[in-house]
């Protein structure tokens, strides 16, 4: 694991709190690491569905699937990750896995945006069963700005602390706005 890399940090406590051959959500699909590793938890048994408003996006996860034969286990879907509650039933899904900004290497003005991705954390929350968790990692800064960020800290620090453990992290000694961290489990 490489410490310093805010997606390879995730995916260490995924693995370590994650259900195995569960049912898995990656609400930001990008390049597709987030929907492979979450391919490989689901096993044989499980699934995973895939969000992503760019075909670029979704051309690029099913590539990395299937070079890594693990299409079959993935469904991936071109569309906002606002619309994962049309997918999955409530308390059904076992990770919820997020990585606001823009595609890497892709058109920076197309980003994730504040009012669909509030929107989505809230139905992921209602979506994940107990004993479940989401992963958030928040990027800011440069160009895509700081209003996202601000309103999903405010968002996830008035979560109900009787029913979600939220818990962020933050990299203490970087300059130029690093990435931030964030975990929640649902009781």
């Amino acid at each position: 694991m490489n410490p310093s890399q805010i997606t390879d940090w995730s995916h260490q406590i995924i693995r370590s709190v994650a259900k195995k051959d569960g049912l898995y959500i990656d609400a930001t699909m990008g390049k597709g690491h987030d929907t492979k590793l979450l391919c490989e938890l689901a096993g044989e048994q499980g699934s995973v569905l895939a969000f992503d408003i760019q075909s670029e996006a979704v051309h690029a996860t099913e590539n990395l699937l299937q070079k890594e034969g693990l299409l079959d286990r993935a469904t991936l879907l071109l569309t906002g990750h606002e619309h994962m509650d049309e997918y999955v039933q409530t308390e059904s899904v076992d990770v919820v896995c997020f990585n606001f900004g823009y595609l890497p290497g892709g058109n920076h003005s197309i980003s994730t945006k504040t009012k669909t991705s509030l929107e989505a954390i809230e139905k992921g929350l209602t979506l994940l069963k107990h004993g479940g968790m989401m992963s958030l990692c928040i990027y800011s800064g440069g160009d895509t700005g700081f209003e996202e960020k601000d309103a999903i800290l405010q968002y996830i620090k008035e979560i109900n602390p009787k029913e979600y453990t939220v818990i962020v992290n933050e990299y203490y000694n970087r300059e130029n706005n690093p990435p931030i961290p964030a975990f929640i489990f649902k009781r």
